[in-house]
């Protein structure tokens, strides 16, 4: 498989700025450990990939990130605001968007209606204003109808924009999904398996817009900032290693809730607790 590369050494990233801060975070259901004594560092302008075997806590640590589950102990820091337990819809507003592992679209409702959804956290006229539908209110519809549309057009999704989501394919789903959470203009984004149960083509497409959307495309959507500018860090949860060695410039590695690893690409390949753990061979 053919990816973009990516170009960073692990000086650069030692020098960039700590957009989000995880410390000794600790999760657990029941009696079961989901996750212990994590200590995470997202920087600024990076592609971080957890990676690690099923189980390991990968979900739950994204979960965390965006206040889906509230940890017994540690803390997250975003920007300088301690976000441990910060309610999804307010993790939303302040930048943190997220892709799931099994999609959760509004099934019944268009490609164009599903990225639309996403704006409402960015809408700034109230219930009233809304329902009168004139002035201030109106040219705000527009202004966010044309961010979804170049959304739309970026991920190439142009012939299914009017489509139910519920009559299309699995790939076409998953960029919908994608598509939804750059519509929140994240400064952070989470992304949970995105080419899970792709084939190959599905697979070169998804890891393209990855690196187009952390890179920005300029002036070719010079009124989109999420577009334009790019987004600032990506966290990508994802098991094909070769798409993770190829456009990661760091990588976690998580084994039975624990952090077992941290560093580029080429020293987690030859990492004998991740080769033992994860990347197969003879444990040591």
């Amino acid at each position: 498989m053919t990816v973009p590369q990516q170009s960073a050494t692990g000086a650069n990233n030692a020098e960039k700025k700590v957009r989000v801060k995880i410390e000794n975070l600790n999760l657990s259901f029941g009696g079961v450990r989901a996750l212990i004594d994590v200590d995470v560092e997202i920087r600024d302008r990076e592609i971080l990939a957890i990676i690690g075997p099923n189980g390991a806590g990968k979900t739950c640590l994204l979960n965390c990130i965006n206040g889906f589950y509230k940890p017994q102990s540690g803390r997250i820091i975003f920007d300088g605001q301690d976000i441990t337990r910060i309610r999804p819809d307010k993790a939303a507003r302040l930048g943190l968007a997220r892709t799931f592992q099994n999609i959760e679209l509004f099934t019944g409702l268009t490609t164009l209606d599903n990225i639309m959804a996403a704006r409402h956290v960015l809408m700034k006229q109230n219930a009233l204003t809304g329902a009168m539908y004139f002035g201030w209110a109106h040219r705000e519809e527009i202004t966010h109808r044309r961010t979804v549309e170049d959304i739309i057009d970026f991920l190439e999704i142009e012939p299914i924009r009017k489509k139910v989501v519920g009559t299309l394919p699995y790939g076409m789903r998953k960029r919908v999904e994608l598509g939804r959470a750059l519509a929140l203009e994240p400064k952070v984004l989470l992304l949970d398996e995105p080419m899970a149960g792709m084939n190959l083509e599905e697979k070169e497409d998804i890891a393209r817009f990855i690196i187009d959307i952390f890179e920005g495309q300029g002036e070719t959507y010079p009124d989109t900032p999420v577009l334009r500018d790019g987004v600032s860090c990506i966290v990508l949860v994802e098991h094909d290693m070769g798409v993770v060695m190829d456009i990661a410039d760091r990588i976690v590695v998580l084994d039975f809730g624990r952090k077992i690893a941290e560093g580029t690409p080429e020293e987690i390949k030859n990492n004998p607790r991740v080769i033992a753990a994860y990347l197969g061979g003879e444990k040591t």
